[in-house]
Formats: C-alpha cells, structure tokens, sequence
C-alpha cells in the first residue's frame, strides 16, 4: 500500500489540489452556515415568535451565500471525482436526501415568515426544525461517510450494499454531535449580532455556557470512538507522525481556552473566529488522517479522480471564482456586520 502515498505523475497534483480545495469548501459550509443553522435549533427553545424572527433576520443577508459552498462543493466533487460523487452519494441516499429536505424547508420557512401573516408561528417553528434536522442528518452522513463502504467489482465500481448501511451507533452518535457543535456555534454567533441588553443576547450567552461542555464531550468521545473503531485513524494518529497529531491536538486545546475565555469576557468576534478555527484545524487534521483515501477503505483519491485531461479542463473553468467567492463571503459579512435589536431585526424580516 506504500506507493499509494507516492505521486508518480503531475496530473497526480491536480488531484491532491482539488481534493484540498473541496475540503476547503466543505469546512467553509460548515463554519459559515453551521453557525446559522446552530442558531435555528438555538430557535426553538425560545417561546417568544418576535425573538424568533429576529434570529431569522440576522442570517437574511448572508444564509444563502453561506450555503452556496455545499453546492460547489458537491459539484466540484461531481467534475473531479465522479467516480466518488456516484457511489458515495449512492451509499448516502438516504441520510442526504433527509439533509436536503432540511435546506428546504428551512429556505422555504426563512422566505415564507417574510411574507406570512396568520403563519408567521408555523414558518418560525419550521425554521428551527429544518435547522436541526439538516444538521443532524448531515452529521449522520459525516460519521457514515468514515466507516467506509462496499464496492462492486468491474470496470466501473458501484456501490453494492443496502439501503441502511449507513445507519450505524456510530453514524447516529456523530449526528447528535453535530447538533451540539452547530448550536454552540450558533449561540456564539448571536452573541456577535445582538447588542448586549437585548434578551436574545443574554440567552445565548447560558445556551453557549452549557454547549460549550456538551461539546467538549460530545466531541472527545466521537474522538476516542474513532480511534477505537477505525484502524486507518490509529495507525496514523499514534504512528510515525505521532507528534504531529499531538501538536494538532494541542494547538486545538490552546485554541478552545482561549475561544472559551474570550465567550467569558464578551469578546464576541474574537470568540466567533476562535471557534471558526478550532473548526478548521480539527478538519484539516481529519483530511491529513484520511490522505490518500478518498472514502475510508474504499478508494483513494488517485482511483477516483477524472482523467487528467478532463480534470485540466474542468481547473481552467472553475479556479477563477473560488478567489471571487471568497471576496464576496468576506463582503457579505463586513455590510451585515452591524449588531441587531429584536424588535429592530423582527420589524425588518
């Protein structure tokens, strides 16, 4: 299995470039929209409709951007890995499916209580609802997507298994994490966009207290549970670049006291970007793991890679914008930047 790790031809680059560049947009998604969807399940603990409105308008100007990097993400994973996207999506029907019926009805809630008089209640509940179940089936398809999967055997391998493979304790349990994370990451955002006598912001200020410490060992435990079921995450993670990982973990444990002191002193900003951070280590750490597999014992990135010729000439298409995209996320954020009041935010949406 050595020569796997070995790139014997140029073209090789290309795949680990692009490899890298989906992992960019996926974590962006997650930091980005995760905090917005953290803040539709923060939603639905609170029984006043106008702080629930609210919440909703302070994403009015950025969710559909944010989301728009799950939708690169999966296209760019159809034009340079199409192997990967048919029978990894395959294999995840089911729990992708439920995810994009989240978006929906989530989306569908954000326009719809705009517009709504007599169903502003319903459209707000639905907001929460699609919120928690787009991130608890997406979390499932994350813990899913690490135990691997079958494949046929032939010229064009295709995923054999059943339609529930996926739906394991360990699948489940990830989904319930990544509940957990998004609504901490939720409440530190509301943090950053609601002033600081307003109700909102000294609810989210308990709500991130207490989902600090489920995170912490919701977290560790899908950490050690990885470990223990997954040979390919042990024999990186306590191999020879033991001491990479260690320093990985260590610039994470600096980085989550430094997040959790600057939630205590109210630094809402910097609180936010230490918390984008963490999130950003801890998945390029997780792609350093995975290297060179594409799906965890079932293919690498070299077997699921397009060609050479038609992954060039999907590069000169679509490198231009990612730099576009990015200016635009970074533009979006300065314009809304402004912290919010609730009837002010509720007037407005």
């Amino acid at each position: 299995m050595e020569h796997i790790f070995t790139i014997t031809h140029g073209y090789q680059w290309l795949t680990v470039i692009w490899w890298l560049l989906i992992g960019l947009f996926v974590v962006l998604y997650i930091i980005l929209d995760g905090a917005d969807l953290g803040s539709g399940v923060f939603s639905l603990f609170q029984a006043d409709h106008e702080e629930r409105g609210a919440i909703m308008a302070s994403m009015a100007g950025t969710w559909d951007a944010n989301e728009t990097w799950l939708v690169v993400a999966g296209g760019a994973i159809f034009g340079t890995f199409p192997l990967a996207y048919g029978s990894l999506f395959h294999y995840l029907m089911i729990p992708l499916m439920v995810t994009l019926w989240g978006i929906i009805l989530r989306a569908v809630s954000l326009e719809f209580h705009h517009h709504a008089d007599r169903s502003k209640h319903f459209w707000g509940w639905g907001f929460g609802a699609g919120s928690l179940v787009t991130t608890f089936a997406a979390g499932v398809s994350l813990g899913a997507f690490l135990q691997g999967f079958s494949l046929s055997a032939g010229p064009v391998p295709t995923f054999n298994g059943g339609a529930l493979d996926f739906l394991t304790p360990f699948s489940l349990w990830t989904g319930v994490t990544a509940s957990i994370a998004a609504s901490l990451a939720g409440g530190v955002y509301l943090r950053a966009r609601f002033d600081r006598d307003t109700e909102i912001y000294a609810k989210a200020l308990r709500w991130t207290n207490w989902m600090f410490y489920l995170g912490l060992i919701a977290i560790l435990s899908t950490v050690i549970w990885t470990a223990l079921q997954f040979p390919w995450a042990r024999a990186r993670w306590f191999g020879e670049y033991m001491w990479v990982y260690g320093l990985a973990g260590a610039v994470v444990l600096g980085a989550t006291w430094e997040m959790r002191r600057a939630s205590r002193e109210q630094r809402d900003i910097t609180a936010m970007l230490w918390l984008g951070a963490i999130v950003f280590i801890n998945f390029g750490t997780m792609m350093a793991t995975l290297y060179p597999w594409f799906v965890p014992g079932t293919m690498t990135i070299f077997d699921a890679a397009n060609p050479s010729n038609s992954l060039s000439a999907f590069s000169y298409a679509m490198l231009g914008f990612v730099p576009v995209m990015l200016s635009y996320n970074f533009y979006q954020a300065w314009v809304f930047r402004a912290r919010l009041h609730k009837l002010a935010g509720y007037a407005n949406h």
